[in-house]
């Protein structure tokens, strides 16, 4: 594993105790998802070239219903993208401070792909769990944009087609990311004890200004989120990104 900056110090894991699952993808769900639209693009979509995206959201479910998250190219060269979204879902799911954030995803092969799972409410409050592009193909980049803390990371076990475990833990002052089981990133900046986000998942294609756009021949592209659950501590179950717990060392002395 390459770090592009050093480390400091990250927590060993923490589970939190009792019943704390407090919220399990159902992507076929329209009680806990909202297909094709969100308000982290303006207007709440379905475009976002500002953002370098090629993306036409739709609410077609075999762009996103089934847990594979699809990009089809579009005669007038945008892309039909699914998008789901817990906002303005009739369950409203919010991720909490504290809150731990499990998921299995599939990468994906074809270049301009660019999936990610992530927070967002009222123009804000965006966590990236991962962002990902084949162009880039051992790298997953990790963003806390609430506090400005980032980081990219380099692994042998990622790449265009691999499954891969994430878990993001939301810490009050320390957000924690993990790949396959170990530590990857603790930004030492967290999230702050208020902090709530709605929950997206999405698939949008680059346009080419940071990444290059999707090859000619390319018609269609897909990534998968196989599982994914939110886990939220019970009394006196931490939160705080494991600064109370055991710590192991990655990229660089522990503080």
């Amino acid at each position: 594993m390459e770090e592009l900056a050093p480390g400091g110090r990250l927590p060993a894991p923490r589970r939190p105790t009792g019943s704390d699952v407090v919220f399990t993808a159902d992507f076929t769900s329209r009680t806990q998802w909202v297909a094709g639209r969100s308000w982290a693009y303006p207007d709440g979509g379905p475009v976002n070239p500002g953002d370098d995206k090629l993306d036409y959201l739709v609410p077609d479910a075999d762009h996103s219903r089934c847990g594979v998250f699809r990009a089809t190219r579009r005669p007038d060269g945008r892309w039909n993208t699914g998008l789901l979204t817990t906002e303005g879902s009739e369950e409203g799911f919010t991720v909490r401070a504290g809150d731990v954030l499990e998921a299995r995803v599939r990468l994906p092969r074809e270049i301009g792909a660019w999936p990610a799972i992530w927070t967002w409410r009222d123009g804000d409050q965006e966590i990236d769990v991962f962002e990902y592009h084949p162009d880039h193909p051992d790298l997953l980049e990790l963003t806390n944009h609430v506090r400005g803390a980032d980081r990219c990371v380099h692994d042998d076990a990622v790449g265009p087609g691999a499954w891969v475990d994430l878990r993001t833990d939301f810490g009050r002052r320390s957000v924690v990311w993990w790949l396959n089981g170990t530590p990857v990133f603790s930004d030492g900046r967290g999230v702050g004890r208020a902090w709530h986000a709605y929950l997206i998942v999405n698939l949008s294609v680059s346009a080419g200004r940071y990444h290059p756009p999707p090859e000619d021949d390319t018609t269609e592209m897909s990534f998968e989120v196989s599982s994914l659950v939110v886990r939220r501590p019970g009394p006196g179950g931490g939160g705080d990104g494991g600064e109370h717990s055991g710590a192991a060392t990655v990229g660089g002395p522990a503080e």
